[in-house]
């Protein structure tokens, strides 16, 4: 029968299949080894969490487990803007307006410090529920944040 490496007991038949220590808190404690792991964003409905060793680090690097939920792979940059193209001239008017046309921008109902957080939960891969439930706002707000942003080229 095995036996324990720190304390010397003898191990139960299958625990010995895999481990060489016991089941004490001292033992657990000198000898367990914690895994790393890494969450995959395979796609919008879950993450996959895998072992991360070399064959998995490789496998991360090849860009197998890219997030479907974003364009691009990894870091995210600028997006690149919009082709424009040339629109004709305005025809001029004949008559002289009567008063100047000033259009004032309507005012957002979320801070600037709202709009980056939201717009950094996103781009962390977060969902506009869970964004809105660590920013104390409702769902709706914070689709609008990424939509208004998004619209403007921002995003």
């Amino acid at each position: 029968m095995d036996k324990c490496i720190t304390c010397g007991r003898e191990l139960h038949p299958e625990r010995a299949k895999k481990y060489n220590y016991c089941m004490s808190p001292e033992c657990q404690e000198k000898n367990a080894k914690g895994l790393a792991m890494v969450a995959v964003g395979v796609n919008k409905a879950a993450e996959q969490y895998m072992l991360l060793d070399e064959h998995t680090k490789e496998e991360l690097a090849s860009g197998k487990y890219h997030d479907q939920r974003r364009q691009l792979f990894g870091v995210s940059g600028p997006s690149p803007a919009p082709a424009r193209t040339a629109a004709p001239a305005p025809a001029r008017k004949t008559q002289a307006p009567s008063r100047p046309a000033t259009r004032k921008a309507a005012r957002q109902p979320w801070s600037k410090s709202q709009q980056k957080l939201a717009l950094l939960y996103n781009e962390q891969g977060l969902r506009p529920d869970e964004i809105a439930q660590k920013l104390g706002l409702s769902t709706y707000l914070v689709t609008q944040i990424i939509l208004n942003t998004r619209s403007r080229g921002k995003l």
